[in-house]
């Protein structure tokens, strides 16, 4: 069996090719470095280097104990890196944000889960309306498209769009049959939702370009779009998903209209910070992955068209 600490002198030396650099690499006297080396070559029972001008290369047998060397030091490396796992708690502040639109009720009973399985994690839940410039210990789960960011993203699943409005307002008012239309109808806007651009995408007619109507509500966060279309100030684009949650908890609130007509996709991105991640922040994540609803994998598909 060989010694580990020779087998650490021994392949940072061919990779940096010198003992001074080594020195340096291991935190070794160069007396100590090159004991080890010796030792090492005693054990295999042959020369492993050879020195070339200034440089200390491998020879025809170092090249083939590097290979195996670096190897078994790579799984020492694993096998402590398992072993840590199993030392390390599921516990500490884990700081999560979440886009606005999904707050209430879903992420809400999703942090609430985790917490019943580790009760040692404290939680600070922050409401996001911009997308984070940094995270620390945590994640973010965003609506939207994400942009450029320092942060890594993993891409959950896509939520569908459609008109809606309140059943009261379409009594006041003629239901559109046509996106040429909307026009005519007062309507709600989300902040950052639509704008120029805006196109509507029917599954056999194509993709109509949509003259943008008159916003007579503007506001920044999802449940007060739907409150104010539940209140019947006009029309507004609403995740299918988010609608079809919330007439579980109010039935009637909305109605759809133009059901075959569909906004844009809106992916669903998880967002962390890039490196090593502690237990919590592991565990909180798979947590997360494991409670993706099953409309946002069907969405993500049809938006891909592969089979998931």
């Amino acid at each position: 069996m060989y010694d580990l600490s020779e087998l650490e002198a021994f392949v940072s030396v061919v990779r940096t090719g010198s003992l001074t650099a080594s020195t340096r690499d291991l935190g070794l006297p160069k007396s100590t470095l090159s004991r080890k080396i010796r030792q090492l070559e005693q054990a295999v029972g042959q020369p492993l280097l050879l020195r070339q001008s200034r440089r200390i290369v491998p020879n025809e047998a170092g090249r083939v104990f590097y290979r195996y060397s670096s190897e078994i030091l790579e799984l020492v490396s694993q096998g402590r890196e398992a072993l840590d796992e199993l030392k390390e708690d599921v516990s500490g502040k884990l700081e999560l944000r979440c886009h606005e639109a999904f707050v209430r009720g879903w992420f809400s009973g999703v942090v609430q889960s985790f917490l019943e399985q580790h009760g040692d994690v404290r939680v600070a839940v922050g409401t996001q309306q911009a997308i984070p410039g940094e995270l620390e210990d945590g994640v973010c789960l965003w609506l939207g498209e994400v942009g450029e960011t320092a942060l890594r993203q993993e891409h959950l699943g896509s939520l569908s769009q459609g008109i809606y409005g309140s059943p009261d307002y379409f009594e006041r008012y003629d239901v559109p049959t046509s996106p040429g239309e909307l026009d005519r109808h007062p309507w709600v806007d989300l902040l950052g939702g639509t704008g120029p651009g805006l196109a509507l995408r029917h599954p056999k007619l194509g993709t109509y370009p949509l003259a943008m109507p008159v916003r007579t509500f503007t506001v920044d966060q999802s449940c007060v779009q739907g409150d104010a279309i539940a209140a019947g100030r006009g029309l507004g684009l609403i995740p299918h998903w988010l609608a079809e949650r919330r007439l579980e908890a109010h039935p009637g609130q909305f109605r759809l209209c133009l059901p075959e007509w569909r906004g844009p996709v809106l992916p669903v991105t998880l967002l962390y910070p890039h490196g090593h991640l502690p237990r919590r922040v592991r565990a909180f994540m798979a947590h997360l992955r494991a409670n993706v609803p099953d409309e946002w994998l069907r969405e993500l598909e049809i938006a891909h068209n592969v089979p998931l």
